[in-house]
């Protein structure tokens, strides 16, 4: 019997939207992260591994100075079905695993932690994307933490 490989589903081709090199304007709003508003920009290289999972690796800097890096690698688990987001970043934790779904062009991951709830949201457009970070306590009333619009480049 010959062996058949895995084919991508449609699910996974619609992670193709985060896949090419964009830069970012950023906005972290004040928060408990810091009290005022800051500005930043960045730079984001992402690729798809074989149909299947797309793997990003991004940069922020504030003026000449980098000051924060993050590592993602997204899929679609069809035995769940829900995308799933793993990330890591220079804030050197274990990393986190995020569940997410798409509801048209935004693709929204949520996870409940000990500390409160995070949300993770890219709302896709034809040149590039939004990324948005907020934050609750209760997992309803949301409080913006970030915000990056991301152009594409090539």
């Amino acid at each position: 019997m010959a062996f058949t490989a895995p084919q991508p589903l449609p699910e996974h081709r619609r992670l193709e939207a985060m896949c090419g090199t964009f830069t970012g304007e950023e906005i972290q709003f004040a928060s408990a992260w810091g009290p005022e508003e800051r500005r930043r920009t960045s730079t984001l290289h992402a690729k798809m591994l074989d149909g299947f999972f797309v793997v990003s690796d991004y940069v922020q800097s504030e003026g000449s100075t980098v000051n924060f890096r993050g590592h993602g690698v997204y899929g679609y688990d069809a035995e769940n079905a829900c995308y799933r987001m793993h990330w890591f970043d220079s804030m050197g934790g274990p990393g986190s695993v995020v569940d997410g779904q798409f509801e048209g062009d935004v693709l929204t991951f949520e996870k409940a932690t000990p500390h409160g709830h995070n949300r993770y949201r890219y709302t896709f457009k034809d040149d590039g994307y939004v990324f948005e970070i907020a934050l609750s306590q209760d997992g309803v009333a949301w409080q913006p933490l970030m915000q990056a619009t991301f152009t594409r480049t090539e």
